[in-house]
């Protein structure tokens, strides 16, 4: 046998034991029976394949979005849906908006629940989008760790001049998307006269998704506006906390 595949199946075995708990690196190294440097090595590879994601330093690792996929368990996912549902009808209740609970999979924006308005003119989201055109993606994009941000930009190169206007350079694409996570919230206009706006969702202070409100423009006056970036922010607290709580 392969002693380094042999021991990374070992450690996403073990932190899969521990559910969402986070398992500290000494914990990890222990159990499998190596040095902290070489268990080390080991997890930063699982955490580039995604097999893993680092919640903090001291905190430790969780299984990871692959390591869901790779098994065909939803259970990541579901877990995300039900804390979030109650919140976002309660929010299109409340806005009368299209309202979306979004992730980056497969390197594109991937929408795992919405709920829809009763208003005779609404927006219809696609399931999968690409990052750039939508509030979601760059929102969920602008929060990435540097590392996972620069290997996905490498992927998908840089957005279209019709999708994101302003964005030549990788400099100005990273600039852009530092005053999204400054402002903690994102916007887009299509040109399909759809707005998009988009909010991060947290776990232990790691944005794993997005909740999103997409309208016509000619609905988004000043008013509506207001009470949208109020509400959606409310909203996303909300479901952060649940998640939390859940976790404990």
């Amino acid at each position: 046998m392969i002693q380094a595949v042999v021991r990374a199946l070992d450690i996403l075995e073990f932190v899969a034991q521990h559910d969402k708990k986070p398992v500290r690196l000494s914990k990890i190294a222990a159990q499998i029976g190596t040095s902290q440097s070489t268990c080390a090595n080991l997890v930063k590879t699982l955490i580039q394949k995604k097999y893993l994601e680092q919640i903090d330093r001291n905190t430790g690792y969780i299984l990871g979005d692959q390591a869901y996929q790779l098994a065909g368990n939803l259970s990541y996912d579901q877990h995300l849906i039900q804390a979030s549902k109650p919140i976002m009808e309660e929010l299109t209740r409340q806005l009368n908006e299209t309202c979306l609970l979004g992730i980056i999979r497969n390197n594109r924006r991937h929408v795992l629940y919405s709920v829809y308005s009763d208003q005779e003119l609404q927006v219809r989201i696609r399931t999968d989008l690409d990052l750039y055109s939508t509030a979601t993606g760059r929102l969920l994009m602008a929060f990435l760790p540097e590392k996972e941000l620069a290997s996905l930009v490498t992927a998908v190169g840089l957005p279209a001049s019709q999708v994101w206007q302003g964005i030549k350079t990788k400099n100005e694409l990273y600039r852009a998307l530092q005053k999204i996570r400054d402002e903690k919230m994102s916007h887009t206009l299509s040109k399909k006269h759809v707005v998009g706006v988009a909010v991060p969702i947290y776990l232990h202070k790691q944005v794993i998704a997005s909740l999103s409100i997409f309208l016509p423009e000619s609905r988004f006056i000043a008013s509506h506006q207001e009470k949208i970036s109020r509400l959606i922010r409310q909203a996303a607290r909300k479901i952060s906390g649940r998640l939390e709580q859940e976790e404990n």
